[in-house]
């Protein structure tokens, strides 16, 4: 077949386009990156070789390859591993990370290119960053099993070329041929093995697999024979697993790169767990807490990272059973003993082993976090900011570990206009007389603080959780309560604050109640479609009304969550109460009083229902309607 000439990918011109130009302040990433894939593949094959006994490849000796040629300014980076077929080519290659690559250019757009790097290591392209320090690449892959092969060439122009290879080795070998050293930008000479030996050692010692370099030694000659020099195969790597070895013995530094290389990440890790489990179940794991979050955390086909080895053999790179899902950014190495090598998913999530160990790892995490937040106060706030919405998930999905979690996350509330609080501090500054942790959900928290239903915890000084995240709807609903002390929402049921002052007079109340029962009562009638009842409340100081669900009701943004993810849920019908002491509600009830006929005051009730929707920041039903009776209430009132 002749050669063919594709075009990339728009985006994948662009971000061609930002290699060219330097966006990596650190070029010797290209190589990390060429490795990790390298080891990638090698992994892939020795799986596939012990499940499929008839697979016609070699695996007896996998490894990766370093071929530097300084003369004709060239270096390979080879391996023997799975390799690739001519859609998988240029399904991998000639496309960028597809779910995420408007995202990715939006992010580019919004930030300035110091931080660009940090962004695109995040969009898992690492291959790109060979035209960081090579004006053309070449190649050459045949995927185990099968005999043709296939060659990719490219420039970096914006087009590459493809070619059918009959001769082809299996596995993958990509040869860049390098631009010239340019140390002032950082440029080194890519051909020289010894800058090939110190990268590799500093960037990929830990990989499994032998890194070998041939290279020219002097042998000594026997007696008085002169010396000869021999082509000699070296390897460059010590292939020591991080997650065998005791932490003592690991720098920071050795940790760091190894989380990049699981994760394909560029950040540093904000914490590392290192755990060795001996006895009925032996397994020993290796996880990381990220600083950054990738930009698929909140993507329907985000996968988990960890990577699932059963005595040092690779099985699989996304083991979702042995993390849930609201842990999904910890990225890792698990190393199980007692596992069938064949082991597939449908196994995993019945495999006893698994769950056990699953159990295990969860506690760490959340120890870890916690650990985090009363130790390092910085480091918890870039955690909670970039995971915070995703660890609080594990309320909903994990009972077992719900009060763990509540533990290890931080709310917002009306103490403090800044800073988050724990439940414990919470806790600690509750009134003698309050018994109850108040909370209040909604869009932002800056609806949530106009909202009238916080008027009388201001007054009183009662502290309030401010909860805004999606997830918050649902998870107060399914936690009962946090030390001992109920969680209770100030815009459900019927809150009494009387009991945090003195006593209210309760003649007075009486008689107050006694007074508004007619028109109580006739608002319940007259807004029979909107509400459930119509009452006097004394969580309000200065508003006129505001509207409250029952204590087992849906809030109104609950009923929004489900219908934005297509379940039709019916419209849920509240309470509205009204402020006694507000001046409006007092002269309603005073004109009700007075008139034998209560029809014209049909057209203010319905205001004062549709001024508490729009007080919580609520959406009215029938927004026109309510603009007429405004426009006839205005014309009545100036005569």
């Amino acid at each position: 077949m002749a050669s063919q000439v594709y075009e990339f990918q728009a985006q994948a011109r662009q971000l061609l386009d930002l290699m060219v130009h330097s966006i990596y302040s650190n070029k010797d990433s290209f190589l990390r990156e060429l490795i990790s894939n390298s080891s990638d593949a090698v992994d892939k094959l020795r799986l596939e070789g012990l499940r499929n006994k008839d697979l016609d490849a070699d695996i007896s000796d996998l490894h990766i390859r370093l071929t530097p040629d300084s003369e004709a300014r060239t270096l390979t980076v080879a391996d023997n591993g799975i390799g690739m077929t001519r859609d998988e080519v240029i399904d991998l290659i000639g496309t960028v990370a597809k779910s995420g690559t408007d995202e990715l250019r939006r992010k580019l757009a919004e930030n300035d290119a110091a931080d660009a790097s940090d962004l695109i290591g995040q969009f898992g392209i690492g291959f790109y960053s060979v035209f960081m320090v090579a004006d053309r690449v070449e190649l050459l892959t045949r995927k185990a099993g099968e005999t043709v092969g296939t060659r990719w060439e490219s420039t970096g122009d914006g087009t590459y070329t493809l070619d059918e290879v009959a001769d082809a080795p299996q596995g993958t070998s990509i040869t860049l041929h390098l631009k010239p050293v340019d140390e002032e930008n950082a440029v080194h000479d890519y051909a020289n093995q010894m800058v090939l030996r110190g990268l590799v050692k500093k960037y990929s010692d830990f990989i499994s697999w032998p890194i070998r370099m041939q290279v020219t030694k002097q042998v000594p000659g026997e007696g008085d024979a002169e010396p000869t020099v021999e082509e000699v195969d070296e390897t460059l790597n010590s292939q020591k697993a991080l997650w065998a070895k005791n932490p003592s013995e690991v720098s920071k530094e050795e940790y760091a790169e190894f989380y990049r290389h699981v994760s394909h990440a560029w950040d540093e890790p904000l914490e590392t767990i290192s755990v060795h489990a001996e006895g009925t179940f032996e397994y020993q794991a290796l996880l990381f807490i990220p600083t950054q979050a990738p930009f698929d955390l909140f993507m329907p086909e985000q996968s988990t990272g960890i990577h699932l080895y059963v005595k040092r053999v690779f099985i699989m790179d996304d083991a979702a059973e042995l993390m849930p899902v609201y842990l999904r950014f910890v990225q890792g190495v698990v190393d199980a003993a007692d596992l069938s090598l064949n082991v597939s998913r449908e196994i995993l999530q019945q495999d006893r082993q698994i769950r056990a160990i699953r159990r295990r790892l969860v506690k760490k995490v959340i120890a870890a976090v916690q650990e985090i937040q009363t130790q390092r106060p910085e480091d918890y706030q870039t955690f909670w900011a970039n995971f915070g919405r995703v660890f609080k998930e594990g309320l909903i999905n994990d009972q077992d570990n719900a009060q763990a979690i509540l533990k290890a996350s931080v709310f917002a509330s009306t103490q403090n206009e800044t800073e988050p609080t724990r439940l414990a501090d919470y806790v600690t500054r509750m009134k003698p007389e309050q018994d109850v942790i108040y909370y209040m959900t909604g869009e932002s928290r800056t609806q949530i603080e106009r909202s009238p239903h916080l008027e009388a915890f201001r007054a009183k000084g009662i502290e309030v959780l401010l909860l805004s995240d999606p997830v918050d709807e649902v998870w107060v609903s399914a936690i009962p309560d946090f030390d001992g002390k109920k969680f209770v929402s100030v815009a459900k049921g019927v809150v009494d604050l009387d009991g945090a002052d003195d006593e209210a007079d309760d003649e007075t109340k009486s008689k107050r109640d006694e007074e508004f029962a007619p028109l109580l009562s006739w608002m319940g009638e007259t807004l029979t479609d909107e509400v459930t009842e119509v009452r006097l409340t004394n969580r309000l100081t200065e508003s006129a009304a505001c509207l409250v669900g029952d204590d087992f009701s849906m809030t109104p943004q609950l009923e929004k969550l489900y219908r934005a993810s297509g379940q039709e849920v019916p419209r849920s019908k509240r309470i509205l109460e009204l402020n006694p002491d507000n001046a409006l509600v007092s002269a309603l009830a005073g004109k009700f009083g007075t008139a034998d006929d209560h029809t014209d005051l049909e057209s203010t009730a319905k205001l004062v229902y549709a001024a508490a929707v729009l007080a919580e920041g609520g959406d009215l039903e029938d927004p026109a309607e309510v603009a007429k009776l405004l426009a006839e209430t205005l014309t009545q009132s100036l005569g």
